[in-house]
């Protein structure tokens, strides 16, 4: 049996019935795990982990003629000789996860179906564990925190981010490292990841006494996120959409005139020539360099939408088909979206760049530094870059890198690349993209991710704290909002108006807090969306949404603080309560409240009509309420009163974090207990 088993370098090799595996260290406490039935491992694969780099822990490697094992640091994978591998705590010796047991009559746990070419549709079956939790996969819409006995598609859509990285209660993390198009089945009785085209099987595993600790070397791993820039932690206004300069100026001006912070503002799309020229349109925006400019001096940048599509009409679309640089189709037209633009009129056929091609990122970049970077715009709404399609069939697009199938979920990653690497270029230091997908690793590139266009309805904004909390999990600590939801919201409807203070309540809290969305009524032009600015959902909506703009800038030290945590360790600014609180079980099922750092508790009013709501305050401390001062002892539930002017907000004690204004505190500017 031990001809089965060798060892090459730090990795551990075995061979049987024309499949090969290799094990091998890959970071701290983290093993790697590559298999194949062809002819060898392919090492240059594209995906998200960084080179393992020098490791001073000992890797142990073991052969026997009942298996063999390999031990790096607190992971040991052992493995039988027929191939079956458990992963282990080492110094527990607990397991963590195994492949499913093998049985002559089924499918065995690592399968592969041979496809065209040197490309296979892979399973791999692993055992399921009584009380075991999983959180991450980056963000869905199934409102779940805790995604035991979700079946969850790993493919890029609207508002559904795929990042397939499992942090599991018993303590381990595990990364599916293949971009293809697939699926995870969280069952009961067995876990199973599927890749629909892969030349070979690929997962990470890592080991950690705490979430922070599988969260700090899954980011060792992927990529530290940057430190966030200061003045992303403001407030962003924006709207579908600002038509021209001259509006644009008005809106900031309001704000001033209000004395209301306002760090960010927003336009969206159509406020070019074509789509895929990558320019203003001079005629709405006759002096884009002398706004940005102006804006500047008031503190605040502009940020602009792009988009990946190119219009057959742009002169950028010949030079970009015959050097290769758009996704092209397997079979039939190379279109993939139907869509409208400046012109012909009515809905015209796109095609998307190939964010997968080095030369097609290089010349897109030159695009947009020729069309914004050159007007003083250093900041990009990446919309739209799943790439959206319609219809969506990975399987007919060819990418630079290969299949739909086996590449696609890697576009939204490779995207941001390409703004991270020419804003960089350019000696631009503070770097941040807003995009609507991700993948693994795009936290390296500065991505802010925003949940994607979902509905103003309270039921979307109670699914989008548990969507936020599993992203901060799944290694994204930077996520907001369209505050209000993206559309279905009329300005004049108390409804509505309800719904966006709780949920304007909410994104003060989390890590970007953007106001954005297609109001109602509709304005005349092509998605002219009604007023969506603060003041614009009447006076009493704006006396509350003023006091949380305030709030906010109070908050931004204490926030620049924890994304100094996240940039340093991966620990994610806002979390669920077991994160903190590991030994108190009842925090495992609370998934509406959220630590944001780990000296405030949130627990946002998620309810249309709510007055009040239960807290759980978690045990070992006391807590303070931000709001009155009064001390609640920690280890139980409270009712907490939540006027429409307030949501629950409670510190821990000792702390002290800016809840209340001077004039209303105490201890000058803080809640303190």
């Amino acid at each position: 049996m031990t001809d089965r088993f060798r060892r090459q370098d730090r990795a551990l090799i075995w061979q049987l019935d024309h499949e090969t595996m290799r094990i091998e260290p890959w970071g701290t406490d983290s093993l790697r795990l590559r298999a194949t039935r062809g002819a060898a491992i392919q090492e240059d694969l594209p995906g998200a982990l960084l080179p393992p780099g020098p490791d001073g822990s000992h890797t142990v490697i073991a052969i026997g003629t009942d298996g063999a094992s390999i031990r790096h640091g607190a992971l040991l994978a052992q493995v039988s000789p027929e191939g079956r591998v458990r992963f282990l705590n080492s110094t527990t010796d607990t397991e963590l996860m195994a492949e499913a047991s093998p049985h002559f009559a089924r499918t065995p746990a690592r399968h592969y179906r041979p496809l065209s070419g040197d490309t296979y549709r892979i399973e791999a079956r692993f055992e399921a564990y009584d009380g075991e939790r999983l959180y991450g996969l980056g963000q869905h819409q199934h409102g779940r925190l805790d995604q035991k006995g979700c079946v969850v598609d790993l493919v890029q859509y609207n508002t559904e981010v795929s990042i397939p990285f499992l942090l599991s209660s018993r303590g381990y993390g595990l990364l599916w490292h293949s971009p293809a198009v697939g699926r995870v089945e969280l069952a009961h009785n067995g876990t199973r990841w599927t890749a629909e085209a892969s030349p070979q099987l690929d997962y990470w595993v890592t080991a950690g006494d705490s979430p922070a600790e599988v969260l700090a070397h899954y980011a060792e791993a992927t990529g530290q996120a940057p430190l966030l820039p200061e003045w992303a932690a403001g407030f962003w206004q924006s709207k579908l959409r600002y038509a021209n300069q001259a509006e644009v100026l008005d809106v900031a001006a309001e704000y001033r005139r209000r004395g209301l912070p306002l760090s960010v503002i927003v336009i969206d799309f159509f406020h070019w020539t074509l789509m895929g020229d990558w320019q203003f349109d001079p005629g709405d925006w006759p002096d884009p360099g002398g706004m940005v400019r102006e804006l500047a001096r008031q503190g605040i940048r502009v940020a602009v939408s792009i988009w990946p599509t190119v219009n057959a009409l742009s002169p950028n679309f010949e030079p970009m088909a015959r050097g290769g640089l758009l996704v092209r189709s397997e079979r039939g037209v190379p279109a993939h979206t139907h869509f409208i633009d400046r012109r012909p009129e009515g809905r015209v056929y796109l095609h998307v760049y190939d964010a997968t091609n080095p030369e097609a990122r290089r010349f897109l970049w030159e695009r947009v530094r020729a069309g914004y970077y050159r007007h003083g715009v250093a900041l990009y709404w990446l919309d739209a870059c799943e790439p959206e399609m319609y219809p969506s069939t990975p399987d007919n697009l060819r990418y630079h890198l290969g299949n739909g199938l086996a590449v696609s979920n890697l576009y939204p990653l490779l995207h941001a690349r390409a703004f991270f690497e020419g804003l960089r270029a350019e000696g631009e230091d503070e770097v941040a993209v807003l995009t609507r997908s991700a993948w693994a690793g795009s936290q390296r590139y500065g991505t802010i991710v925003w949940s994607g266009d979902v509905a103003s309805t309270f039921e979307a904004l109670q699914v989008q704290v548990r969507a936020g909390l599993n992203m901060g999990l799944s290694g994204i600590p930077w996520w907001t909002t369209d505050i209000g939801g993206f559309a279905g919201g009329d300005v004049n409807s108390p409804g509505f108006r309800e719904l966006v203070v709780r949920w304007f309540q909410y994104a003060t809290f989390c890590p970007i807090m953007r106001l954005h969305g297609y109001r109602e009524p509709i304005g005349p032009g092509v998605f002219s969306g009604g007023p969506n600015e603060v003041w614009s959902f009447g006076d009493h909506a704006y006396a509350i949404l003023r006091e949380f703009l305030l709030l906010r800038e109070r908050l931004r030290p204490y926030l620049m603080a924890q994304m100094s945590v996240a940039h340093e360790r991966g620990t994610p600014p806002m979390r669920p309560l077991f994160f903190d609180f590991p030994a108190d079980e009842a925090c495992v099922p609370v998934d509406d409240q959220f630590m944001l750092g780990p000296d405030l508790l949130v627990a946002p009013v998620l309810h249309e009509g709510a007055r009040s709501r239960q807290v759980y305050l978690p045990a070992g401390t006391a807590w303070q309420d931000g709001w009155t001062g009064s001390v609640v002892d920690g280890g139980q539930w409270t009712a907490a009163e939540a006027p429409l002017e307030r949501l629950p907000l409670y510190v821990r004690a000792g702390a002290s974090v800016p809840i209340r204004a001077q004039s209303e505190s105490r201890d000058p500017g803080t809640a303190t207990a």
